[in-house]
C-alpha cells in the first residue's frame, strides 16, 4: 500500500492537499455507505489530517478491521464504524434494515471500540511506543437519522455521526476526540508519520527513517543468542563473566540463576542496587518452578537471615557483612546455598564476598557466577580481579564478553573509550546521537526541556529516563527524602511513565532513550565511570546535556570528539 497525496476539488480551492491511504479506495457495491463518510471526512478534515480507509488489524488471533481511521495531529485519532441502511436499537439488540428486510447486527459500537483498542496493542508493539494519544471510537450511520438527544451505555450521542453530521463531520470527529478520546496527550506531528509509515506499508533501505522497535528488537535477539556461553561453560562451577556495558550480562545471569534453579540447586541472585534489585526480581517472579531462594539485594538478604539494620556506610560495608559472616557460621546446612550469582559483581565490597561464601554449603567448591564490568567500578569498593590472589572469591575462571549488544552503534561510539579495547559494537547503525550545550547551572532545566520535546515528537513517556550526575532531579529528590524509594523503583518497573534517575542507581537498567543531564559531579575522580555508564544506558536514542569543557574534562578528549560529532539540538526550540 502505498501513500501519495490526495486532492480533491474543494481541497484545491483551498490550496491544500490531505494524505489518503490508500490514494483512491475501491468502494465495492456493499460498502457506500464507507464511501459516503469517506468524502464528508476528505472534503472537511485539515490538509495535516490523514485519512485512512479498510485498516486491518490483527490482534492475537482476533482480526479486526477499522473502516476509516482517521490521524488529526495537534488533536488526535478516530477509529469509525460505518452501517448503512437503517439502523435502530430494540431492547440494546441492534438492527439494520434495508427494502428487503430487517435484520440482526453486532452492536456497531462494539465493533469500533474492540478494533480501537486491536489497533492500539498492534501500533504498540510495530513501533516500540505505547499510544498515548487521545483515540476515540466512533460509529457512523449515513443514511439515518439519530435524534440529538439519543444515548445509551457506552455510546453518547457525541460518538455517533448521523445522516445530518455529514456536512460537519471532522469538526464532530474532532469534538468526539476531545471530549470522549481516551488518552493523555494530543497526537504529535512526529508520532503521525511514525503511524503511517506503518499504515502505508512503505518500505525504506535509507538510513533516514530508523526504527527503533526493530533495533530494540535485534538486540534483544542478539542478547539471547549469549547463552551460548552459559552452554559452553556448563562445566564450570566458578566463573567470573567479564563484559562492557551492554554486553547482555544481566540477561546471563538470570539465565544462570533459572539453570541452576532447575536443576534443583539452592541458588541466591544477588545484586547491589535497588533499581537492579527489583529488576531481578520481576524476573524471576513468573517462573512457575525451579525459582532461586532469594533473589535481590546482598543487604536484604543479611537482613532477611537476621541481621540487624544500620545506618552509615561504614555498617554496610564492613560491620554488617561481618554480622552475616558470623550468623552463617551457626546457619543450618539445609539452609545454606548451593551456588550464588552476582550481578554488577563490581559493586561488591571484599567483605560481602567473604559474608557471601560463608552462606554457602561449602566456601570453597560451592558454584560461584560473577558477572561485571571492571570499567563501572564506580563505587571504588575493590581494584583488581574478583579471583587475584588473596580475594576471597579465588578460583573463577575469566571469561570475556566483548560484543555490545544493547545499544545502537552511534550511541555504543561515545562510550567505547570507556569499554575497553576489545569492546566490539554489534547494533544497527541507529539514530544520530543529540547533543545539548548549556552552562552545568541550566542543564537540569534543558534536560526538562528535552523530555517535553520528546514526547512532543511522539516518544512515549514510558520510554524515557532522565538520569543525572550529580543533583537529583526534583522528582527524584522527593522520593529519596519522604523515604518511600520502594514506591520509587515500584513506578519505574510499572513502566507507565518518564523516569528520573541518577546514573548510580541505573546501573543495570536501561530504557530507549536517555537523557543524560551531566550537572556535575560530587567526586571528580569518580566522574569519568558516571559518564560510562550514563552514556550507556539507552538502547535507541542518547541525548547529551551539559557543558562541552566540562564533559571533555572528565571524559577524556576522546569523549569531546565523539561528542562534537553528535546531532545539535535546542529543544526549547520546539514548536508546541
Amino acid at each position: 500500500m502505498r501513500i501519495c497525496q490526495c486532492r480533491f476539488p474543494d481541497a484545491a480551492e483551498r490550496g491544500t492537499a490531505m494524505r489518503c491511504i490508500p490514494a483512491e479506495p475501491e468502494f465495492g457495491d456493499g460498502q457506500l455507505a464507507e464511501k459516503a463518510v469517506w468524502e464528508a471526512l476528505k472534503a472537511s478534515l485539515p490538509e495535516e489530517a490523514v485519512l485512512a480507509h479498510s485498516v486491518q488489524v490483527r490482534d492475537g488471533r482476533s482480526e479486526h478491521e477499522i473502516d476509516l481511521l482517521v490521524l488529526w495531529p495537534g488533536v488526535g485519532m478516530a477509529a469509525i464504524e460505518v452501517k448503512g441502511g437503517q439502523i435502530s436499537v430494540d431492547d440494546a439488540q441492534w438492527y439494520q434494515s434495508d427494502r428487503n428486510d430487517k435484520r440482526k447486527i453486532q452492536s456497531p459500537v462494539a465493533q469500533s471500540q474492540g478494533s480501537q483498542h486491536a489497533f492500539k496493542n498492534w501500533i504498540s508493539g510495530q513501533i516500540g511506543s505505547r499510544l498515548t494519544s487521545r483515540f476515540a471510537y466512533l460509529v457512523a450511520f449515513p443514511y439515518t437519522k439519530v435524534p440529538k438527544t439519543w444515548n445509551m451505555a457506552g455510546c453518547p450521542r457525541t460518538l455517533v455521526l448521523d445522516q445530518t453530521d455529514m456536512q460537519s463531520a471532522a469538526e464532530l470527529v474532532r469534538r468526539a476526540i476531545e471530549q470522549e478520546g481516551g488518552g493523555a496527550t494530543l497526537l504529535a506531528a512526529a508520532f503521525t508519520e511514525r503511524i503511517v509509515r506503518q499504515l502505508s506499508g512503505t518500505l525504506e533501505t535509507s538510513g533516514d527513517h530508523q526504527d527503533p522497535a526493530q533495533d530494540e528488537y535485534v538486540q534483544d535477539h542478539l542478547t539471547e543468542g549469549q547463552a551460548v556461553l552459559l552452554r559452553a561453560a556448563r562445566s564450570l562451577r566458578r566463573v567470573q563473566f567479564t563484559g562492557g556495558a551492554g554486553s547482555g550480562k544481566t540477561w546471563l545471569a538470570v539465565e544462570k540463576a533459572k539453570m541452576l534453579a532447575k536443576s534443583g540447586k539452592r541458588v541466591g541472585l544477588f545484586c547491589y542496587n535497588k533499581g537492579l534489585g527489583q529488576y531481578l526480581q520481576d524476573q524471576v517472579a513468573p517462573w512457575r518452578q525451579g525459582k532461586p531462594i532469594f533473589t535481590g539485594e546482598f543487604h536484604d538478604y543479611a537482613r532477611g537471615l537476621g541481621v540487624p539494620d544500620g545506618a552509615g556506610q561504614a555498617y554496610f560495608d564492613e560491620e554488617m557483612p561481618r554480622q552475616l559472616k558470623s550468623l552463617a557460621a551457626t546457619m543450618d546446612a539445609s539452609l545454606k546455598l548451593d551456588a550464588v550469582v552476582v550481578d554488577e559483581a563490581q559493586d561488591f565490597a571484599p567483605l560481602w564476598w567473604e559474608a557471601l561464601l560463608a552462606c554457602t554449603k561449602d566456601p570453597d567448591t560451592s558454584e560461584v557466577f560473577a558477572f561485571q564490568d571492571d570499567h563501572q567500578d564506580v563505587y571504588s569498593r575493590w581494584t583488581g580481579s574478583l579471583g587475584d590472589s588473596g580475594h576471597p572469591a579465588v578460583g573463577l575462571v575469566p571469561i570475556h564478553i566483548d560484543d555490545n549488544l544493547r545499544n545502537t552503534r552511534k550511541i555504543a561510539d561515545t562510550f567505547k573509550s570507556f569499554a575497553g579495547e576489545h569492546f566490539t559494537p554489534r547494533g544497527s547503525t541507529g539514530l544520530p546521537v543529540r547533543r545539548v550545550e548549556c552552562a552545568t547551572e541550566d542543564a537540569l532545566d534543558a534536560a526538562e526541556d528535552c523530555v517535553d520535546a520528546l514526547i512532543e515528537e511522539g516518544w512515549s513517556n514510558n520510554q524515557i529516563a532522565l538520569l543525572t550526575t550529580k543533583a537529583r532531579h526534583p522528582i527524584h529528590r522527593e522520593f529519596f527524602e519522604t523515604g518511600t524509594t520502594a514506591d520509587y523503583w515500584r513506578e519505574f518497573h510499572a513502566n507507565e511513565r518518564e523516569f528520573y534517575g541518577h546514573v548510580l542507581g541505573f546501573k543495570g537498567l536501561e530504557r530507549s532513550v536517555v537523557v543524560l543531564c551531566v550537572n556535575g559531579f560530587k567526586e571528580p575522580k569518580r566522574a569519568a565511570e558516571q559518564l560510562y555508564v550514563g552514556l550507556s544506558r539507552a538502547r535507541s536514542l542518547l541525548v547529551v546535556v551539559g557543558d562541552t569543557g566540562l564533559l571533555t574534562e572528565a571524559g577524556g578528549s576522546e569523549l569531546g570528539r565523539s561528542l562534537s560529532r553528535a546531532q545539535v539540538w535546542k529543544p526549547a526550540d520546539v514548536s508546541r
